[in-house]
């Protein structure tokens, strides 16, 4: 089980981040057909801080780790995150 939280305020931030974490696991389900990701939206301020100071864009964290600052993740770094994590676990 992969952990991962999206940070940001803003609803819109969040929905197109989801959006493209869901892409990032579709292409992946292939190679791996059993992963599961739990997502977290983290919306207040103080959750927030707890990773980044930076709030105006949306940020993502990975099994704890913060890997996206600031700004929306494209597709394929969001592939690489996941099968970071998964390599970790294996």
């Amino acid at each position: 089980m992969i952990s991962v939280k999206i940070l940001s305020y803003k609803s819109p931030q969040r929905y197109a981040v989801k959006r493209t974490l869901i892409a990032a696991q579709n292409d992946l389900q292939n190679t791996y057909p059993h992963l599961e990701i739990a997502v977290t939206e983290v919306k207040t301020v103080p959750e927030m801080e707890q990773y980044t100071p930076v709030l105006i864009l949306p940020s993502l964290v990975v099994n704890e780790k913060l890997v996206c600052v600031d700004r929306f993740p494209k597709k394929d770094e969001v592939i690489r995150w996941l099968r970071d994590a998964i390599e970790e676990h294996a």
